[in-house]
């Protein structure tokens, strides 16, 4: 399908399919940042509200040329910031101010913080009945481990994930993303949506719980299904299980990734090899025998890749109709044509001026569509304008300012 046919219908008068939907984000670090990111990349208008101090957004590496963050960049584009140093019963009362006026608070600090700061779900749900409540954190609102502090590679080990990440003779690996916190955002945003559903048809709000170690557990494949019943489950490192050969294959300049999921493909690939005697030999013929015999089907692959550089052994290897590709760095992948085109860099101008191609929203709307509309702001930059459309006039926020509360 072309880009303009799939957009035939969009219309321009709108952020995206939560256009109206206001947010009040009071988060940190990545697995909250997240979800609010994910909310207003679909057109929601999120205000982020941040402590004082707050230096996220001096975290490195910086984007070169921009003098930003690529931390608070990623996740704040599209929000507006306010300030408030929520310890503060003033700035408290001036939170509950702003629930007033909101769909959906979202919150991602340890569990009864914010009950202590007076700001919690009770007090939240009795200035704004209705409100969609979404806590994030590393292991839920209640349960043994609630109380205990919690970050993304944590729940990567405590959840069983890290055991089987890596080479299979190897130590346990913690993911290169913050896997967790991103699959938690994810989990947060759906969740909200649907509370958000529920709010509509009853006119009732609630607390919405989300942990890292849930999510990563959640999205692990069933492994915990067969954990619970003691089943062995083994690393394989870059191979699959269920398919043989699957996994990445050394050429004379890198690495390629080969799946050979069909025994057809097999065949295929044997006469393309210029191994057709193993097309249907014993050990090879099918994918049983080949998950039996998989160190001479690794071998036999891998001699074939070693001489050939990546880029000739995909082209012969995707001529045939397989499923292979090279194994990239993400500078490769950010110059792909296909990536290009499907608008996951955007170039942005950011508040400062300077401009930096910024990952698209993944999800494509046909007639809302969605894009980067505005790089993340400086702390506290939309503090006056959002304390005054909730009805703070310029001498309260004054006296507010002269008390460090903002």
């Amino acid at each position: 399908m072309d880009k303009r046919e799939f957009y035939r219908d969009a219309r321009g008068d709108r952020a995206g399919p939560l256009d109206g939907v206001r947010v009040l984000e009071l988060s940190k670090v990545w697995s909250g940042p997240m979800a609010g990111c994910l909310l207003a990349d679909l057109g929601a208008d999120v205000v982020r509200v941040e402590m004082p101090g707050n230096r996220e957004g001096r975290m490195p590496p910086e984007i070169p040329g921009t003098g930003r963050s690529w931390f608070r960049e990623s996740v704040h584009r599209n929000k507006r910031s306010v300030s408030l140093d929520l310890r503060k019963p003033e700035s408290a009362a001036v939170f509950l101010d702003l629930v007033a006026g909101v769909d959906v608070v979202l919150e991602n600090y340890k569990p009864g913080t914010l009950d202590r700061w007076g700001i919690g779900y009770a007090a939240c749900a009795a200035r704004r009945p209705g409100i969609v409540f979404v806590s994030i954190s590393g292991w839920g609102q209640f349960g043994p481990m609630a109380d205990a502090p919690g970050y993304d590679p944590i729940a990567q080990a405590v959840s069983g994930w890290m055991a089987l990440n890596g080479s299979a003779d190897g130590p346990p690996v913690k993911a290169p993303t913050f896997l967790a916190d991103d699959l938690a955002g994810l989990h947060a945003a759906i969740g909200t949506l649907a509370a958000l559903r529920h709010r509509d048809v009853t006119g009732e709000g609630q607390h919405v719980d989300v942990s890292l170690l849930d999510s990563l557990l959640y999205n692990s494949g069933g492994y915990l299904t067969l954990g619970a019943t003691d089943t062995p489950i083994r690393r394989w490192g870059a191979e699959a299980e269920f398919v043989v050969p699957a996994g990445t294959y050394a050429c004379a300049d890198g690495h390629l990734y080969l799946a050979i999921a069909l025994d057809k493909h097999w065949r295929v690939l044997a006469d393309l090899i210029g191994r057709p005697d193993l097309a249907r030999a014993d050990g090879f013929a099918t994918n049983e025998a080949r998950r039996a015999n998989r160190t001479a089907v690794n071998d036999v692959v891998a001699a074939w890749c070693a001489t050939r550089p990546v880029a000739d052994a995909v082209a012969a290897l995707a001529g045939e109709g397989l499923a292979a590709a090279p194994v990239r760095r993400f500078a490769d992948a950010a110059a792909d044509p296909h990536v290009i085109e499907r608008d996951m860099v955007q170039e942005t101008v950011l508040c400062n001026g300077t401009t930096a191609p910024l990952t698209g929203p993944s999800i494509k709307f046909s007639r809302t569509p969605t894009r980067v509309r505005t790089g993340a702001p400086e702390p506290g930059a939309d503090t006056d304008d959002v304390l005054r459309a909730a009805g703070l006039d310029t001498d309260r926020i004054e006296e507010l300012r002269a008390l460090r509360a903002i």
